[in-house]
């Protein structure tokens, strides 16, 4: 009984009975033809369960280490129901190429069954409690690294990367100008609209100003600016700095004898501790706007009585209080975002995890900060 079948670079013919089987070989048995044999030629091993195969090598014109995995499985099949294998006709080459990769020494062998290690509840506290541990403690270095380095700066102010911070106060103020302001005068818009359904029923329209001004200068004003630049530029740092960690450009600068705080963190910071006020500031002036709007195409208001009750409304105290806060926010937003990225470890994973933790951690830094600010304001203020 004979079968033949043509695969894309070699050929295979089976010749013999059931007793005993030869299976002959022609051409390349490579990487290309190695999966299509095993599928091919195993099935039909199986099916007749010879008591012994034959491999003839005679025609094979090329045989690498898997044409030899080939061989592995062919052997393997036979070996199932206790048949024989040899192998006749073997060139030199193909000789050299089956010693080098050990033929004889392959064996199927039964692995035993290993449970999965998993510790237990105990183990798990302890490793997280020390992954803590080390996390507080390079905070706390990070902390005197940039406190050490500002006061470097100020020592000697030529240090500065002057050039690099007002690059950074321009990508982290100016760039961020227009989604400040489209986001705060729509802000502005519907708390001015959600306020005058309730105010319109008591004769108090020229309240909405008051409310408008008073919550965006005090509040939203400083944490809605502080958000939109922590998903922006805090993003952006912990990107940056985890990418050229990755890339051992820290390390180069190490080698350089540079520091990398005040070469890579005090330019950031000053660019948003700088930049984030003025951003609220503006933020402010586009919410009274969207408030300024409802108010005149509304409620009937004339500018001049909305603008007038929005001065008597506002007092010194309380820009500046926002701007305090919003300083806050921004030394938050830098300090968080270059310190992920010196967290950075491994691939292009980490970089994506930093981002977001940094994004994240920040906008919680900024409600618990803003919290704090409240608690002073009611008790101190």
């Amino acid at each position: 009984m004979k079968a033949s079948s043509d695969l894309p670079s070699i050929r295979y013919e089976i010749s013999g009975e059931d007793d005993g089987a030869i299976l002959h070989l022609y051409g390349a048995m490579d990487a290309s033809s190695a999966g299509s044999m095993i599928r091919k030629i195993v099935p039909l091993i199986k099916d007749r369960r010879p008591a012994t195969l034959e491999v003839d090598l005679e025609k094979v014109s090329y045989l690498d280490d898997f044409g030899v995995l080939v061989l592995v499985e062919l052997r393997k099949t036979v070996t199932q129901w206790k048949g024989g294998f040899s192998l006749k006709n073997v060139g030199d080459e193909a000789k050299e190429t089956i010693s080098a990769v050990h033929f004889d020494a392959f064996e199927e062998v039964d692995l035993p069954f290993v449970r999965k290690y998993r510790p237990n509840v105990f183990i798990r506290l302890g490793e997280a409690m020390f992954r803590h541990i080390s996390d507080i403690k390079y905070l706390v270095g990070f902390i005197g690294s940039v406190f050490l380095s500002f006061l470097y700066v100020c020592l000697h102010p030529k240090s500065l990367r002057a050039d690099d911070t007002i690059l950074y106060m321009q990508k982290t103020g100016v760039d961020a100008l227009p989604i400040v302001a489209l986001i705060s005068f729509l802000m502005g818009l519907i708390m001015a609209f959600m306020s005058a359904v309730q105010l319109e029923q008591f004769g108090a329209n020229i309240y909405v100003a008051s409310l408008v001004s008073l919550a965006m200068v005090r509040e939203l004003g400083p944490i809605m600016t502080a958000i939109i630049v922590a998903g922006r530029s805090g993003s952006a740092f912990a990107a940056e700095i985890g990418t050229m960690k990755i890339s051992e450009e820290i390390d180069a600068l190490f080698t350089m004898g540079f520091d990398p705080t005040r070469f890579l963190v005090v330019p950031k910071v000053i660019a948003l501790v700088s930049m984030v006020p003025i951003l609220t500031l503006f933020s402010d002036l586009f919410a009274m706007a969207g408030g300024l709007v409802v108010g005149v195409f509304m409620l009937d208001l004339t500018a001049n009585a909305y603008i007038e009750q929005t001065i008597k409304t506002l007092k010194l105290f309380d820009v500046f209080w926002g701007f305090v806060k919003s300083g806050v926010f921004g030394l938050l937003i830098a300090w968080i975002g270059c310190l992920r990225g010196f967290r950075v470890r491994g691939g292009a994973a980490s970089v994506g995890e930093a981002t977001t933790s940094a994004v994240v951690s920040s906008i919680f830094l900024i409600i618990l900060s803003d919290s704090l600010f409240s608690v002073i304001l009611r008790y101190w203020g």
